[in-house]
């Protein structure tokens, strides 16, 4: 006989969006089941954020102790143990992956269900193991995986994408990577500096969906100072006995044996085996069920997606705010809560770091660029390269996105996302202090020039100029 369970919200996929929507569903008191077939901790610790950082910190390292000489400091012997580097990048994200899945034990038992579910009914799901699930409303949050185009899928142990490489033993001595996207950028460049070989591809001339020209312009300097660049080129590949061998043609041709070619083409929603045909939804384009990013319903039915399954921001910080926006409104169907969403927030951790936040030029009249190759406090610290730009909305200059690879960039991005959420303009932030020497003080080039396209005045009680050296 079918065991049948039941409950107030059913959540499939227990990563960080699914966490966040069985936690704030329990806490509005719904009955919870969380459903998983691993609970074998989140994409970011264990194949994502996390050990991408540790090799990125690595190779920031390696590229300092290479870097002395600027001040007069001498290094000799530098060399890069690929062994230890790996080593410490996999101790590390064990501990990371084991203190999530520990947090997930902390959940009580009777909630946790291991198998993997599908819809037999819009509001009934199956489990592998036969059980059976009636739940008043459903999240879907199953997550993303890599996608391999076919051409690659040949290339056997040679092929890697981010849930693999981090298993390397050694660093490879000549690494591919397809896909200039924040994965393909990050591990290419970090790999670069720990002395791998290193060509990156894209079939595309855009790196990292930057948006404004000069800050590309900027941000493909860098890359390519540390790397090959292939842009606009269409890749061929074959296995060989010690790895690939990759031909291009389109902007350039070429070819070239790799050890191992990693694949960054991006992270579809696992969507394949939930068995949406019987949960009745209304599909787009690519399969992704249609929904309200305000409510993160599913049309009017009593089923809500969280997370990268939902395909629309592929982030952490998106992922749980989708979670506590989804399990919220489950327990409140049908009254649904409208969220206010954060302004579109992205970082890549290149050193310089990129970031893209909110609306572009297109959704602006008004733009305010800062070139940092002569900023005073980055010249100080010999990372003086990148640039930034702003997007602001007439009449008053209020700020509504920018596009930035400088110096401390994760910061800059932050102070600048939480600006845009609170409609400030450029003049209040040139109203806010400013302490000398500081990277955050190259803000102010692209804010007065902002402040200069609207009728407001720079701030009175301000000074107009700067420093020496700013």
């Amino acid at each position: 006989m079918t065991r049948m369970l039941r409950c107030d919200v059913a959540v499939i996929g227990a990563g960080t969006a699914g966490l966040a929507a069985e936690r704030a569903a329990r806490a509005n008191g719904a009955s919870t089941l969380l459903i998983d077939p691993h609970f074998n901790g989140t994409t970011c610790a264990n194949v994502g954020c996390m050990p991408s950082k540790l090799l990125i910190a690595a190779s920031h390292a390696a590229h300092a102790a290479r870097s002395t000489a600027m001040f007069g400091i001498t290094v000799s012997g530098i060399d890069v143990d690929g062994k230890a580097v790996m080593q410490r990048v996999r101790d590390e994200r064990d501990r990371f992956a084991r203190l999530t899945r520990e947090s997930i034990a902390d959940i009580p038992a009777r909630i946790r269900l291991r198998g993997r579910a599908s819809f037999i009914a819009p509001d009934s799901l199956e489990l592998d193991d036969g059980r059976q699930i009636e739940a008043r409303n459903i999240i879907i949050a199953t997550g993303s995986r890599p996608f391999v185009p076919q051409q690659f899928a040949k290339l056997g142990r040679c092929l890697l994408t981010n849930e693999n490489i981090f298993d390397l033993e050694d660093l490879p001595r000549r690494l591919a990577v397809v896909g200039s996207g924040p994965i393909g950028l990050e591990l290419a460049q970090a790999m670069a500096r720990l002395g791998v070989e290193v060509t990156l591809f894209d079939r595309n001339d855009r790196l990292g969906g930057i948006r404004c020209d000069k800050v590309h312009a900027a941000l493909k300097r860098i890359i390519e100072s540390d790397l090959a660049l292939q842009l606009g080129v269409d890749l061929e590949a074959e296995p060989t006995d010690d790895g690939a061998h990759l031909s291009w043609s389109g902007a350039a041709s070429g070819d070239a044996d790799f050890d191992h070619v990693l694949v960054a083409t991006g992270r579809p929603p696992n969507l394949d085996s939930l068995g949406l045909a019987a949960a009745g939804l209304e599909l787009d384009d690519n399969g992704v069920p249609l929904h309200d990013r305000n409510t993160m319903q599913c049309g009017d039915s009593r089923i809500f997606l969280a997370g990268d399954v939902a395909d629309d921001l592929p982030l952490l910080h998106e992922a749980s705010q989708d979670g506590a926006i989804a399990g919220r409104n489950a327990v409140a169907y049908p009254a649904s809560v409208q969220a206010d969403r954060f302004p579109p927030f992205s970082i890549t951790f290149t050193s310089p770091p990129v970031a893209r936040i909110g609306q572009s030029e297109e959704d602006g009249v008004i733009t305010g660029t800062a070139d940092f190759s002569d900023q005073g406090r980055a010249r100080v610290e010999g990372c003086n390269q990148g640039v930034l730009t702003l997007y602001a909305a007439a009449p008053d200059g209020r700020l509504i996105g920018a596009d930035l690879c400088t110096p401390a960039s994760e910061h800059l991005a932050h102070m600048l996302a939480w600006a845009i959420q609170q409609g400030q303009t450029a003049s209040q932030l040139l109203e806010m202090p400013y302490y000398h020497p500081t990277i955050e003080e190259g803000l102010k080039q692209a804010l007065r020039t902002i402040c200069a396209a609207t009728p407001i005045d720079l701030p009175q009680n301000q000074d107009r100029g700067d420093p020496a050296g700013v």
